[in-house]
């Protein structure tokens, strides 16, 4: 019985999704959980190391370490040990084919889709294969989760909040300075009136000297051979 239903690696500073499985539900619960770890990836700064979010039929589990994160759905019926000991092979899995610096660099969503292949693997790994047969890790994590336990997040933390929607941060914007206009002195109208009075002067004096090159060329070509 498939436990893992979604998994996705996330950036830890600014929750930009880097890779994720493709093959998810489409019920309307799902994609509210959906939501629900979208909102909470942009805050995983704020949660280092290992956390959950429990519903009644769905539960959200990560695992963060330096700046990757990877997180899961899952149901209700998956053991906790279970579903960290997953995010943890899941996040040796992608630390060991890209390099920090390639994710540091990363700027658009989903710039590693290809690890899609690796992550279902190991969720159907997870998924089918009995807990017997990975009993040593999952004691490791057992007793990892026992020194240290997860934080425990309500749904309201995992809520859309803050400001936070379609997975981007509010923007705070600061109130432009205010600027008063001084009144126009006499002065400086005078100035503007002189301005005026001389581009009106320049362009009528080039309009007539156009007319008169015009209706006299041979001085047009004097002035030619003077200057050659």
């Amino acid at each position: 019985m498939s436990m893992i239903f979604f998994a996705c690696v996330v950036r830890v500073r600014d929750g930009l999704p880097l890779s994720a499985s493709t093959d998810f539900y489409h019920t309307q619960d799902f994609l509210e959980w959906r939501r629900r770890l979208k909102s909470l990836a942009l805050r995983l700064a704020q949660y280092p190391g290992r956390g959950s979010a429990e519903g009644r039929d769905f539960s959200i589990h990560f695992s963060s370490f330096g700046d990757v994160a990877c997180m899961a759905i899952c149901s209700c019926q998956c053991p906790a040990t279970m579903a960290f000991c997953f995010l943890e092979t899941l996040w040796w899995e992608f630390t060991a084919s890209y390099d920090t610096t390639c994710i540091g660099l990363a700027s658009r969503p989903y710039a590693f889709l290809e690890f899609d292949n690796i992550i279902q693997k190991v969720k159907w790994h997870f998924n089918y294969v009995s807990s017997s047969q990975m009993e040593s890790s999952l004691e490791k994590i057992q007793e990892e989760l026992k020194l240290q336990p997860p934080v425990v997040l309500t749904l309201e933390d995992t809520d859309v909040a803050n400001g936070v929607m379609n997975g981007h941060t509010p923007m705070h914007l600061e109130p432009a300075p205010n600027f008063r206009m001084e009144p126009v002195t006499a002065l400086g109208i005078l100035s503007l009136i002189l301005n005026i009075m001389c581009a009106a002067l320049n362009l009528i004096r080039g309009v007539h000297l156009a007319e008169h090159s015009l209706q006299d060329p041979g001085n047009w070509f004097c002035w030619l051979d003077q200057t050659s």
